[in-house]
């Protein structure tokens, strides 16, 4: 049986990150060669080619304004994209592209080309880890997740960090094709149909934005200065000046999260010791957590993955690897 086209456009510009692009497109491409039918199709503001973040330019195919009506709809990233405002040329193409489209996607700082096209407003959505704070704060009738490999509202998807593009893609081909498909196509790429966590497993810090009720500041300060310290709701309540009860309604309220929640997120440093080489017993003694179950249960309730598995997974790329 022969499956109908699937077109495919891609709305790129200069300084695009060239993964954003050929991730989801070998995606496409492999889920071709098991019975897919997808035609990708890349524009650009007034057809001319895009200077990618390795240089290479990328010639597109037609001009965003006058090209077709695509069943999907993607827009790439860029390292300019969050700092930089978005040229209204192509937030404009954009939303017209996005008008005709069956569906929107948006592949890691993309989802600032969506927001400043009015795109994500009343939605749910995610971009690079680094950057959902930003988004956020530039888009506020947006709903942020922060830990999210990508986001599905309505016709509307949103992917986080450049590799989880492909995380996107594969999503997008199990739509139309199904799980078997698709589960070709993640083994045949050699990547997991659906990886382990969320993408706060690979940021930095996962303390969030500052808080700006000088009660949570410096409770913030307070757990920061000695994460290993003895931080009881109770206690930090007391160096505060308030109730237990009042705090945690603060909290709730401003972080969404509850006071002991909180220090776990603070003693982020597990994290860093696990990077460095320590062994998960050493990390959670040395982060302030009063056992390894203690650091086992926070790491699988913020990352999905237990603390042995994390250090695992990000000591070296060696299949041999400890």
């Amino acid at each position: 049986m022969e499956r109908r086209e699937h077109s495919v456009g891609v709305l790129v510009f200069d300084g695009m990150k060239m993964l954003d692009l050929s991730g989801p497109a070998e995606v496409f491409s492999e889920a071709n060669r098991f019975g897919a039918a997808y035609r990708l199709s890349i524009v650009s503001v007034g057809g001319k080619p895009a200077r990618s973040s390795i240089g290479v330019p990328v010639p597109a195919d037609a001009d965003a304004l006058d090209a077709p009506a695509f069943d999907t709809f993607l827009v790439v990233g860029g390292d300019a994209r969050p700092t930089s405002p978005v040229d209204p040329a192509l937030s404009t193409a954009a939303a017209e592209l996005a008008a005709r489209a069956g569906r929107v996607a948006s592949i890691c700082t993309g989802a600032f080309v969506l927001g400043a096209a009015g795109l994500l407003d009343g939605r749910r959505a995610t971009t690079h880890w680094q950057h959902t704070a930003l988004l956020a704060r530039r888009h506020p009738a947006a709903r942020v997740e922060p830990d999210a490999i990508f986001v599905h509202d309505g016709g509307t998807y949103t992917s986080a960090g450049v590799t989880a593009g492909i995380d996107l893609a594969l999503a997008l081909v199990e739509e139309d094709h199904g799980p078997d498909l698709t589960r070709g196509v993640a083994r045949s790429l050699v990547v997991y149909m659906q990886r382990a966590g969320g993408q706060s497993q690979f940021s930095a810090s996962l303390q969030g934005p500052v808080p700006r009720t000088p009660v949570l500041r410096l409770v913030q300060d307070a757990v920061q200065a000695d994460p290993t310290g003895d931080h009881t709701a109770e206690s930090l309540a007391a160096r505060v000046r308030v109730s237990p009860r009042h705090l945690t309604r603060l909290f709730r309220a401003e972080l969404d999260t509850t006071p002991m929640k909180y220090v776990e997120l603070i003693r982020d440093m597990a994290k860093a010791l696990l990077d460095a080489g320590h062994n998960a017993t050493e990390a959670a003694a040395r982060s302030g957590f009063p056992s390894y179950e203690s650091l086992r249960r926070a790491f699988a309730r913020h990352l999905g993955v237990s603390p042995t598995r994390y250090r695992q997974r990000f000591a070296s790329t060696r299949a041999d690897a400890p």
